[in-house]
């Protein structure tokens, strides 16, 4: 992917957004008002049958995303636009017809017997109409890769008898397709849509109006404050805010844009290469998708799937969340002492209002964890902390919503809520077809095998297919899938399903990172005037620890919360003793710059024997590792002395 591509996918949304006319913003205003009344009715008044809340939250996102992403605004001729607007209606009169048909048929379908009662007419039209838009939206919205993907699995669905070998299966007729798509508990309607309606909407919306409150900028300063306090303080600022950034955004490339035009050039400006710019704030940003509170929507769907508490995946993250930024941040500091980059450099020093009085502007997201803390229901804690952030946002004159910003903060909101609706409801008819054709079973007795004579073996396959999904897929659609194909695999060879679950989680998270498709580091290269390809590679490299963490967490769950508190303690204190060595040997620099390849390679090595969670090998890697510390230590204090000599 070249630059200029990489550029144009950056600006995309802010054009995106200056080029809608006057008309179309006033129909999607009004949709997402229709939109936030049906949330807040289900939310605050009472809760519909999920025949109704689930089909009629999927129309109002398909509806926001053709009018939010229109064919007629691809054509180039006025009779190209003429007809990508009546193919455009054509799919909103058939939406309105799906909902319709869930109204009128509410007492049809709680009384409908599942692969008892045989699909009528009507049933298999609105089956087949509502499997025909959500792939359109899928294509127009999120991108061929995904859409692909579904056509392949679609085609297995009826064609895996012609298939031999392990994966063969009788097929789906027409009909058992329709009713597996709408009427399955695994299809279209499923549980990851039904955790868009009950969760993900009131949270995507709060982190819509948290921005416009001002929080967003405070918790980017907070960050940015350290480019004049530290060594190397750009890239570390790029490291925290883009942390705390993605507390609540969980979007890596949204977190390049936001941060990286920031930080970006300072990092250039204070010494750092391109790439090296690029990779940072590439992996930076991608991590605010494994830092609690938010996840980028993954806590919400794994709780689902898993059916336990959000506060217990929250919670569980956050040890490997702190060990990821702690890791890039050593790994940032080292490189800055290895260049000998002065701490108060005056021309990387970043400007910012005063922080203090703007602190209040934390207070929604504050009340927000406490609140969930406390007990109370996610969605009851999403829309105080939202009201709050409407209210904290009139404190200030700057903050201070107008009619036009506050629709804007909506508008916003509810387009984030069909970007999320979209692909889980798209993930639903893999999952219903990965159900009825056995695709997962038949992959547990693979993995299985491999996995009956090493666990770890079972665990490099498993992380195989989950990066391969992670990258074609957005990171929601990857782990719904991977989740599927591989959990219950791992489950059965006795790992737990909290482990399990963060396993594939994480691996679907750094498939984003990971070269050929890396979108946030070919965002951040474009940002930085760098090659894409080096930029990719070198955020590869940079997040190395991210490919460990989920194995040690697997054997040793304490890091999880999974354990006593000192197991938690050994366990942690190991983790960041082996993350120096790995910071180390990738920056070259351990109290004096490293230059031997040789010995950095080493260093990595060393880490990588005290992390894993082999006890023998801990032991070695540390002797060698405490050695070497010993030996670099003593090696700064020559040259410390050979230059004030020198200076004398």
């Amino acid at each position: 992917m070249s630059e200029t591509t990489v550029e144009k996918i950056a600006a995309e949304p802010e054009k995106e957004k200056a080029a809608v006319p006057q008309w179309r913003y006033a129909i999607l205003v009004v949709l997402a008002l229709i939109f936030l009344a049906f949330q807040l009715y289900i939310a605050l008044v009472r809760p519909l049958d999920k025949w109704l809340q689930v089909p009629i939250h999927l129309c109002l996102g398909l509806a926001v995303g053709f009018l939010s992403k229109p064919v007629a605004s691809k054509c180039k001729t006025k009779l190209g636009k003429t007809l990508g607007w009546i193919y455009d209606v054509i799919l909103l009169v058939s939406i309105t017809y799906i909902a319709y048909y869930f109204i009128s048929n509410l007492s049809y379908l709680q009384n409908r017997i599942y692969n008892v009662d045989i699909m009528t007419g009507k049933d298999l039209l609105c089956a087949y109409l509502l499997l025909f838009v959500v792939m359109e939206a899928v294509r127009r919205t999120m991108g061929m890769n995904l859409f692909i993907f579904i056509c392949i699995f679609i085609a297995y669905a009826f064609f895996g008898q012609m298939i031999k070998g392990t994966f063969r299966f009788r097929g789906m007729s027409w009909q058992s397709f329709g009713e597996v798509m709408v009427m399955d508990p695994n299809g279209i309607l499923g549980s990851p849509l039904a955790s868009s309606v009950n969760t993900l909407f009131y949270f995507l919306l709060f982190g819509a109006f948290f921005s416009v409150c001002g929080g967003g900028q405070v918790l980017i300063d907070l960050g940015m404050k350290l480019s004049d306090k530290t060594v190397g303080g750009p890239a570390k600022a790029a490291v925290v805010s883009s942390g705390l950034m993605g507390m609540i955004s969980g979007s890596a490339v949204a977190n390049v844009t936001t941060t990286g035009v920031m930080t970006i050039p300072l990092m250039k400006k204070s010494g750092y290469k391109p790439e090296q710019a690029g990779a940072i704030e590439a992996v930076a940003s991608t991590g605010g998708q494994i830092m609690p509170p938010i996840m980028g929507v993954g806590a919400f769907i794994m709780a689902e799937m898993i059916g336990v508490s959000y506060m217990k995946i929250a919670t569980s993250a956050i040890i490997p969340a702190l060990c990821y930024y702690g890791s890039v941040f050593l790994l940032v500091h080292f490189m800055a002492k290895r260049k000998k980059l002065v701490a108060h450099d005056d021309s990387v020093k970043y400007v910012s209002d005063p922080i203090l009085p703007r602190v209040y502007q934390l207070l929604p997201i504050l009340i927000l964890v406490i609140m969930i803390f406390m007990g109370k229901s996610l969605t009851t804690s999403a829309l105080i902390a939202t009201v709050l952030s409407i209210a904290v946002s009139f404190v200030a004159k700057d903050t201070r919503m107008n009619v036009k910003q506050f629709l804007d903060a909506l508008l916003d909101g509810i387009k984030q809520a069909s970007g999320i609706a979209i692909p889980t409801a798209a993930c639903g008819i893999m999952i219903g077809i990965v159900v009825q054709s056995g695709v997962a079973q038949k992959l547990t007795k693979i993995i299985s095998a491999t996995g009956s004579s090493s666990i770890a073996l079972a665990l490099v396959f498993a992380m195989l297919g989950c990066m391969l999904l992670g990258m074609a897929l957005p990171t929601v659609a990857a782990y719904l899938i991977a989740n599927i194909l591989f959990c219950s695999t791992l489950i059965s060879l006795g790992i737990p399903a909290l482990p399990a679950n963060m396993f594939i989680f994480y691996f679907g998270v750094i498939a984003q990172i990971t070269p050929p498709v890396c979108l946030a580091s070919f965002t951040a290269a474009g940002i930085a005037g760098a090659s894409s390809w080096k930029t990719g590679w070198l955020a590869f490299a940079y997040v190395l620890v991210a490919f460990l963490v989920p194995y040690v967490f697997v054997f040793q769950p304490e890091l999880l919360l999974e354990g006593t508190i000192m197991q938690t303690i050994i366990s942690t204190s190991v983790l960041v003793w082996g993350i120096v060595f790995l910071a180390g040997g990738m920056a070259g620099y351990l109290f004096v710059p490293i230059k031997s390849v040789v010995m950095r390679g080493l260093l990595v090595v060393i880490a990588i024997a005290i992390i894993l969670p082999i006890m023998i090998a801990t032991i070695i890697g540390s002797i060698a590792g405490l050695a070497l510390l010993i030996y670099y230590f003593f090696e700064s204090k020559k040259v410390k002395q050979k230059s004030e000599t020198v200076a004398a």
